[in-house]
């Protein structure tokens, strides 16, 4: 069978390390690959390249589609943005596969019977990093949720419970307050999920469902869920199953996909043959199955498993009862090389196959393009520096400056403070700050604003000196409100 290019980063501190392991046990399994290497991460920071990685990288991901990709550092401070969120949102990939397994008893872990995969998803939410300084005391992030990006990962999640046997798929939201972004992923959750029949499906309340994660990860199979909620579930699971370091990571995208270990560069380990290679390796195994090697994964996972339950471990999982030999990085990989062709007797080992699409499923779109719907202008939210020196109390003397702007069929209905309405009616023990949300509608009932109104509106706020700062059209959408009340109002 023909090779297949991959590109490979080795990336910074145990990256090289870490890297190297692997790539042998690949080659000693019998991959078949041909390798373009790549310098991206510190290197590429410190020659001034401020993304951290080289144009004639990206030919590379492009022409090979294909990225297995060490940890790298991002820089603190200076404006550098992290490499690993530029790439997966550059090349599109949506898709983040975190499988959570525990080996009990051969690493320790509180939760023996766990295996669990997170799908989250990777280019929206608040990891678009939209963020502004507004006034004194407030610092905004744009939180921005798509229904494309919503029907893509969704989608995924049921075709890889299908593809891969799983019995149920579970979607964890916050819609219960944030009622249009997590409300969105909700709604598209209950959309798509009848179309798998077979697959069971639940939503949780994403606090309530991280309790029960962490307590009773045999409740769960698969689930998804918006970014941040998977960045961080995510690694609570890893480190469930007994450390973070055992977590491979697949990157998928409808062009390139990436694949890499979870956790970080760890440079203070650097160049001292401790690092357990496993996170990258497993991102490996997951790399073999996407490329169609399945058979080259499961030799190598096998013979992994078969590592681990023979008790040869590196220093991060090591204990007293379990480890029969602590070794090092290179070590470890030369230990999985020699159980090559051999399975765990104790451990479930793995069968992976070449999974052919069906006609069905080969044709169902990762996401549809709906008609536009009817939108309509029905007021604006100006948000405004101001403050009088008071934490209190502070609200109707802004309220009386701002009702000054009315007129010209724009009203002020609401001034809300941090999301809380404080205006008309507030309440005298809400603490404010120098942030307002000052909201205008149509002064007659079911009425429309035109963008003229909305520029002489904030003409009149600066005739009045009152410094607004960032504003927000409310529409409707075929009649439906697009926007959210405030807190009270």
């Amino acid at each position: 069978m023909a090779n297949t290019p991959i590109t490979v980063a080795h990336g910074d501190g145990i990256g090289p390390e870490i890297m190297d392991a692997t790539l042998h046990i690949l080659k000693e399994a019998g991959a078949r690959l041909d390798i373009e290497t790549i310098e991206i991460g510190e290197k590429v920071y410190n020659s001034g390249n401020s993304a951290g990685i080289a144009p004639e990288s990206w030919e590379s991901l492009r022409r090979t589609r294909v990225f297995l990709k060490s940890p790298i550092t991002t820089p603190q401070g200076g404006g550098f943005k992290s490499l690993n969120v530029t790439v997966r949102k550059s090349l599109g990939m949506y898709a983040n596969i975190r499988p959570c397994v525990s080996y009990a008893p051969f690493v320790d872990t509180r939760f023996p019977v766990m295996d669990v995969v997170i799908v989250r998803e990777n280019e929206e939410d608040t990891y678009g990093g939209i963020e502004h300084r507004q006034t004194d005391m407030v610092e905004q992030c744009l939180r921005l949720i798509s229904r494309p990006g919503c029907e893509k990962i969704v989608r995924y999640a049921f075709e890889y419970a299908q593809k891969n046997d799983r019995k149920k798929v579970s979607c964890f939201v916050k819609d219960n307050i944030m009622k249009q972004t997590d409300g969105l992923f909700h709604k598209v959750f209950d959309e798509i999920a009848p179309e798998y029949p077979n697959i069971e499906n639940e939503s949780w309340i994403v606090d309530i469902g991280a309790a029960k994660l962490a307590t009773a990860p045999e409740m769960f199979d698969v689930l998804v869920m918006p970014n941040l909620y998977g960045d961080i579930l995510s690694d609570v699971t890893a480190q469930m199953t007994g450390s973070v370091g055992l977590a491979g990571s697949a990157n998928i995208g409808e062009n390139v996909s990436m694949f890499e270990a979870i956790h970080g560069s760890a440079p203070k380990r650097a160049g001292q043959n401790k690092a357990n290679p496993s996170g990258l390796f497993l991102g490996a195994v997951m790399m073999l199955i996407h490329i169609n090697q399945p058979d080259i994964a499961t030799l190598a996972h096998n013979a992994w498993l078969k590592t681990m339950e023979d008790g040869v471990h590196t220093y991060d999982i090591a204990r007293e009862g379990t480890t029969k030999q602590t070794v090092g990085t290179k070590e470890f990989a030369e230990e999985v090389c020699k159980r090559i062709g051999q399975k765990p007797a104790t451990l479930k080992a793995v069968d992976y196959k070449i999974i052919e699409e069906s006609g069905e499923t080969a044709t169902k779109p990762l996401y549809t393009i709906r008609e536009p719907q009817k939108k309509e202008l029905v007021g604006i939210d100006v948000f405004v520096h101001w403050w009088n020196g008071k934490f209190f109390s502070a609200a109707d003397e802004l309220g009386a400056l701002v009702e000054k702007v009315n007129g010209d069929g724009a009203k002020l209905v609401m001034i809300s403070n941090r999301g809380t309405k404080v205006y008309p009616n507030g309440q005298p023990d809400t603490f404010c700050v120098d942030h307002w949300r000052c909201r205008f509608m149509s002064d007659t009932d079911g009425g429309t604003l035109t963008k003229q109104q909305v520029i002489n509106l904030l003409g009149r706020f600066e005739a009045n000196g009152l410094d607004f700062i960032k504003t927000e059209h409310l529409y409707n959408f075929d009649g439906k409100a697009g926007y959210a009340l405030g807190q009270g109002q």
